[in-house]
């Protein structure tokens, strides 16, 4: 046998304003400032704690480079040059880059190739990530 769905009475009251759904909950007063606990911390340099580390700005050299794809079809843009580089930091540099120009990419022979003629934002990635960044070929 079948369940019969119990139906709920939809009728709009004469005011629909009157009815409050939250009115069974007993939540109380809003606080009407935050506490001085939660207050932010002091932005003087004077303050005890230590400042964050800066960038490391001597990351190295990289070389990107436009080029034709294999097979005669459109351009891709290579970042050659790294040196001390983890696997690891390569492949998340890839996605970051393949993130922000919305293309595909690829790790090839230690190198980052990525689709289309994208060296702008290539190199606004690289530079965030602390390289020196230099165009280079056609």
């Amino acid at each position: 046998m079948p369940k019969k769905n119990k139906k709920l009475d939809t009728t709009v009251s004469s005011d629909p304003l009157s009815s409050n759904p939250f009115s069974d909950l007993n939540l109380g007063p809003l606080p009407e400032k935050p506490s001085s606990s939660l207050s932010p911390p002091s932005s003087s340099p004077s303050s005890s704690s230590s400042p964050l580390p800066e960038k490391n700005k001597s990351r190295g050299r990289l070389d990107v480079i436009r080029q034709r794809s294999g097979g005669g079809g459109g351009w891709s843009t290579v970042v050659a040059g790294f040196k001390g580089i983890s696997s690891e930091e390569k492949t998340d540099l890839k996605k970051r880059i393949q993130k922000r120009c919305g293309v595909g990419g690829a790790i090839k022979s230690g190198n980052i190739e990525i689709q289309g003629d994208k060296r702008e934002e290539v190199k606004a990635v690289l530079e965030d990530a602390g390289f020196k960044v230099v165009f280079a070929g056609g």
